[in-house]
């Protein structure tokens, strides 16, 4: 009898393994982007976490998740995360570019603007898809069930366009003052109604934002170079009217996550009869990171106040009920005030002036004779583009002399022509071994880049003029800017950690297989990561 009753309890996992069910799909997926939030971030602040980073921490991570590209910028960033392609596919291969061919004088483009619309121009824009080339995860969403509803809400008008893709029914972003945009039934009562809640916040001045223990050693003040005023000791107190310092603050992420949870309510997103998607862009450590670094006290308590807003965000989904997916990562990384980072013994700089395009190009036409700005770009690294009003042989001059220019610059690492990049191969491998000519060709556009590309040397911060309240940035082919962590949460998934690289392209087949919407073949870079952690995948089969 005792070896009966023994055999039968061996039985009884195998019994249930074989009658097991595959688990429905979850009812809502949540896609959030934090801006600017690097691997190294992450790790860094990883143990004092209590919220939402904390849940997610212990999901399901991959801390070495990779914007794999060259031009490592908000936009760019955010067309790899839904879409599954690399900015080489989607055709956002900067935050803006320069496209001669256009009739308006300002050949100068933004990345999510229609330049179609009349008056249009790179300060004052109309919102749109117009140079997204690929659709995103809700629009495929849609083509497989047309009941699927996608919302994206975001800091940023590029983030929101770049993460809701075509077809949103509701998509607003921050546009200095208030939240803007559109839904398809005109707007959700909740926009209004965090719009006031924002306006009656910046008609009264705030206090500083409380010291948590953790930051009080990063509280010091460092000098900046350039006219910037120092960084370091800022909390974020505020005048009344200040807007943009409610931006470069926690409480522009506050918001962005309230309007979320008030259109998740008011939309029902999540109890329908099919998946639904809520794309969610929190853009504050982006703005603290340019304002003041990434190593110091602002970033510190910039980064524990949206761990608080998660949780308390996550915490009004969990009541709901919902079966919902989390998905975090980040458009991509940064990098410190490159002063901080020599006072730690660090070899960082900020470049040279010679190497803007107003200046580079002055020096040019002097040297060759020949008129007009010679080269047009937005800054002193990244695409370059020759004055197409030069007659050819004229440009054919100026284009050598160009590239001989960057690349006998003591701070420019490679140099690679529009040629050169159109007769590369596409990448592959692990992206941590990319090349240079690879990190370049993934960003690469035969229609919108450059006639040649600037990378510069690592931790050689572009900002050399800090007087405009800028003081750090990103964009480089390094790794600092290219690392980004990957997590996944949901409920009952068993939690595990896959250190090796991945790629923001991957995110979308995932969060695809989850909800069991395919994906036509060949139509994007990316590829599944399987969320089980045993033998079963979460992965279509091969």
């Amino acid at each position: 009898m005792k070896l009966f009753r023994l055999a039968a309890l061996l039985a009884l996992p195998l019994a249930a393994a074989a009658t097991a069910q595959p688990r429905p799909a979850p009812k809502l997926v949540v896609a959030i982007s934090v801006d600017q939030f690097s691997a190294d971030l992450f790790a860094q602040y990883r143990q004092h976490f209590t919220g939402g980073l904390k849940r997610l921490s212990n999901g399901i991570v991959f801390p070495s998740g990779y914007q794999s590209h060259n031009m490592t910028e908000t936009c760019p960033g955010h067309s790899t995360i839904l879409t599954g392609a690399r900015p080489a596919r989607t055709g956002i291969i900067s935050n803006d570019w320069y496209d001669q061919s256009i009739a308006r004088p300002d050949k100068h483009v933004y990345c999510s603007e229609d330049p179609n619309v009349p008056g249009s121009s790179f300060d004052h824009y109309t919102v749109s898809t117009h140079f997204l080339k690929v659709p995103a995860l809700g629009d495929w969403m849609k083509r497989a069930d047309s009941r699927s509803r996608s919302v994206a809400v975001a800091g940023k008008d590029r983030a929101a366009v770049m993460l809701g893709g075509y077809d949103t029914d509701q998509r607003w972003y921050w546009t200095g003052k208030e939240f803007g945009g559109a839904g398809k039934n005109g707007p959700a009562a909740a926009v209004g109604a965090i719009n006031a809640v924002v306006a009656a916040a910046l008609a009264q001045p705030r206090d500083a934002f409380p010291m948590p223990e953790i930051c009080a050693a990063r509280s010091r003040a460092v000098e900046v170079a350039g006219g910037g005023a120092p960084v370091g000791t800022a909390r974020f107190a505020r005048a009344a009217a200040d807007s943009r310092g409610f931006r470069t603050s926690p409480e522009l992420d506050a918001v962005t996550l309230e309007l979320a949870a008030r259109l998740r309510s008011e939309l029902h997103l999540g109890e329908g009869p099919a998946p639904d998607l809520l794309a969610i862009g929190v853009s504050a450590t982006d703005y603290v990171g340019h304002t003041y670094g990434a190593e110091g006290v602002e970033m510190c308590i910039q980064l524990l106040a949206l761990d608080r807003a998660l949780g308390d965000f996550f915490d009004r989904l969990d009541a709901t009920g919902i079966d919902y997916v989390v998905m975090l990562t980040a458009d991509h990384g940064g990098n410190d005030v490159p002063e901080r980072e020599a006072q730690h013994a660090i070899p960082a700089g900020r470049a040279d002036a010679a190497l803007t395009p107003a200046q580079m190009g002055k020096e040019l036409a002097a040297k060759l004779g020949l008129p007009g700005p010679v080269l047009l770009a937005s800054g002193a690294f990244g695409d370059m583009y020759i004055d197409r009003n030069l007659p050819p042989a004229a440009r054919a001059r100026a284009l050598a002399a160009a590239v001989a220019a960057y690349r006998a610059h003591p701070q420019v690492a490679a140099v690679f022509t529009h040629q050169e990049l159109e007769a590369a191969r596409a990448p592959s491998g692990p992206p941590e071994t990319w090349t240079l000519l690879d990190r370049a060709k993934a960003s690469f556009d035969p229609a919108r880049s450059g006639d040649f590309l600037v990378q510069l040397k690592p931790r050689v911060t572009p900002f050399f003029d800090t007087s405009h309240g800028y003081v750090a940035t990103h964009g480089s082919a390094w790794d600092y800017d290219r690392r980004v962590p990957i997590l996944f949460w949901r409920k009952g998934m068993v939690s595990f950690e896959q250190p090796l690289s991945v790629e923001t392209i991957d995110i979308m087949p995932t969060l695809a297989a989850l909800i069991h919407v395919p994906i036509t073949p060949g139509a994007i870079d990316g590829r599944c990561l399987d969320l089980d952690e045993g033998p079963a995948s979460t992965c279509p089969a091969h």
